[in-house]
Formats: C-alpha cells, structure tokens, sequence
C-alpha cells in the first residue's frame, strides 16, 4: 500500500470525537450505540468496579484476527486508532472490502476500564493485567482468555502505549513505533511462529521507515509467560506487540495515532492478501532495540550537573496535565532531551529564587536572571 493512500484513509476516517490522553468506556459510548457499528458490538464481560467490557466483531473471513487495548488503562493512542480502523472498515473502500473479505476481526477497545477511568496503567484491584495471564486472577484477564479460547484467532494484536523516555536503540530518536514478537519460551528460541509475527513486523516496519526513519524499535523479548503476549505466542497463535510511543512535541499523541493506525491497516491488508509463512522474517532484526535515554527536558552543565525534568502525567478534573518534575541531577552526558536547555554553569533556581532540588515539581526555572518556561508547550 502506498503511504499517499494510507494518509487519505486516515484524514477520511479519523474519529474525530476521541481526542487526546483520556479515553475511557464514556468516551467510546457514543461510538458502540452509532447503527452503522452497534450490530457488531457485545458485552463480554465487567471489570472489578462493574464497569461492562465490549468487543466488535467485523468481517467474514476464515483469517482470524483479535485486538484488545488498553489493557493498561492510561495507554489510549491505540484505542483512538482502533476506531478510526473501524470507520475505514466500515466504508465502501476497496482496502477494507479485501479486508473483510478474508478475514474475521474482533477488537476488545478498552480492557481495562476501571483503569482507563482513572488513567492509570493498573485494574481497579492495582493488578497489571498484563502479568496475570496465568494466574487470571482477575475478571479482565479472564474476559480475554476466554476470548481468545472461544475465537480461536490467527493472529494477535497486544495494543499498548510507551513512555517518552524510549529511544529507537543508542541513538537521538525516540522510539515513536515500537514492536515484539514475544519469545515463546526461555531461550527465546525463533520458532515458526515467532517467525511468522517478525514478518509481519517486517512489512510495518518498512512503511514506517519511510516517514519516521529511524524512529522504530523493539523491546527486549526476554520472556515472561505470566505476560499476555508471551503466553498466547507458546500456544502457538502469531502475537505482535505493538507500542505507540512519542514523536516531536505529541504529548497528545495525534501523529503517533496516525503511525499505529497506517500499521494497523497495512497489518490487516497483508494478512488479507497474502499467506504469511516466516520466511521473510530476518528483517525484524535489523531494527534497533529500545533503550531508556530520554528525558522530556534536559537543562545542560548546571553548577549542579545536567538536570532532568520529565512530566508527570495526573488526571485532574478529567483533563491530563503534564506535571514537571525534576527526575535527576548529575551526569546526564549520556541522555538526551526531547527538549534542552544550556546552563553555561550557573546555578538553576525556582521563581522563588530558591535553589531546585530532585522531585521538586516546577512549572518555571531560572538560569542567569533568565526565566524558562518548562510547562508543555500547547500544539
């Protein structure tokens, strides 16, 4: 698919009424009760607080394909990017009859509830989801797996969000995209279906390679079988972590939005099209390995060191603020900053004139009678 293509897709489907960081089961209400969706839409399950978990179900193929999201409650990109999806599948468009043609799609929006109320990455029980899928010890864990029994899907979407503190390997790009093919045992051993899932990864991450050059990464595949994705892989079942990370100045994540949804369509194009068999799987190890090298701000060559402030994102009033904090003082000569100011030596102060300290959450600095705002900066 050309990418000319894929943005008019996206300019043409966007759900415009999902905005922003905060996206929780009132958001999409609206969306599940549209009559052109509503007939594909069942509730499968409540969370801990009773809150009702759905899935939509779309297509007629023999190629299974299941999504959930927000199984972490405060990482919503890729919820705004499965409704703009849904609107594309959902049009009279050549791309999205192929799609539906060959393949059956069921896509769980928010897993997690009770955590996307709260905007927190934890269920309401403060249990991560994501490392309970063996013990399922919680009602959202189990809502997934029996999903996933009764499903019998193909392949696995794990649709997650990354901190800004990620970079595309050892270099001064944030990891904007980031993908796993899950290991599936302890050795990490690239079995044929871990080959098939790092195919596909291949195919997303040439597109994106073309807009975001150097700006793609993969987490570590160490494994971990209390993980979703590292379980459902040992069964078998093709499963991709896909991680909407940060791109220039998109505390929104309105660009990345884009990104994740252009690799959802493409994922679903390819699978429609073609019979992924792993062969063409070496090209997932050319991508760069995500480290943590980044900071939201970096003030250089204080008199105390480089200094770090990285926002710290609070739910106040049903609106995310971006809370500056000061993470680090020291050596910092290794990191860098989305954002970064030079010091020159000179002591750094609060607007009290007081000296900054670390964890002190400030909204202004100042560096030689000079004041600097670190307060985000509005698109």
């Amino acid at each position: 698919m050309q990418i000319d293509h894929l943005n008019h897709l996206f300019d043409t489907y966007k759900e415009s009424s999902l905005f922003g960081r905060y996206i929780h089961t009132d958001s999409i209400a609206p969306l599940l009760e549209k009559r052109s969706l509503k007939k594909y839409v069942s509730q499968i399950g409540t969370s801990v607080n009773a809150i009702s978990i759905y899935d939509i179900t779309i297509g007629s193929g023999p190629k299974h394909i299941l999504f959930w999201s927000q199984m972490h409650g405060n990482e919503s990109t890729t919820t705004k990017a499965c409704f703009d999806l849904l609107n594309t599948l959902l049009a009279s468009d050549q791309i999205s009859e192929q799609i539906l043609k060959q393949c059956t799609i069921k896509i769980i929006p928010i897993l997690n509830p009770d955590g996307a109320k709260a905007y927190t990455r934890l269920n309401a029980n403060g249990i991560d989801l994501n490392r309970d899928a063996q013990h399922l010890s919680q009602p959202e864990s189990k809502v997934l797996r029996q999903v996933f029994d009764t499903f019998k899907p193909q392949f696995c979407f794990n649709l997650h969000g990354q901190r800004t503190i990620f970079s595309a390997g050892n270099i001064n790009k944030p990891a904007t995209v980031s993908f796993l093919a899950p290991a599936q045992d302890e050795a990490c051993t690239v079995t044929e279906t871990r080959k098939v899932a790092m195919e596909l990864i291949s195919v997303l991450n040439r597109n994106l390679q073309l807009q975001i050059k150097d700006q793609i990464g993969i987490y570590d595949d160490a494994f971990n079988l209390n993980c979703v994705g590292d379980t459902f892989q040992s069964l078998n079942v093709p499963t991709i972590l896909f991680e909407a990370g940060h791109f220039q100045n998109d505390y929104h994540r309105e660009v990345t939005r884009k990104f994740i949804y252009q690799s959802l369509v493409l994922a679903l194009h390819t699978i429609a099209t073609h019979d992924i068999d792993g062969s063409n799987y070496e090209a997932y190890f050319d991508i760069p390995e995500n480290k943590k090298l980044f900071f939201d701000i970096l003030i250089r060559n204080t008199s105390e060191g480089d200094m770090a402030i990285q926002y710290v994102e609070k739910c106040i009033d049903d609106q995310i603020a971006f809370v500056p904090t000061i993470e680090k003082i020291g050596d910092l000569s290794s990191y860098f900053g989305h954002i970064e100011y030079e010091a020159n030596g000179f002591k750094v102060f609060d607007s009290k004139k007081v000296p900054v300290q670390e964890h002190n959450e400030i909204d202004f600095v100042c560096i030689n009678n000079e004041k600097f705002s670190l307060k985000l900066k509005k698109n």
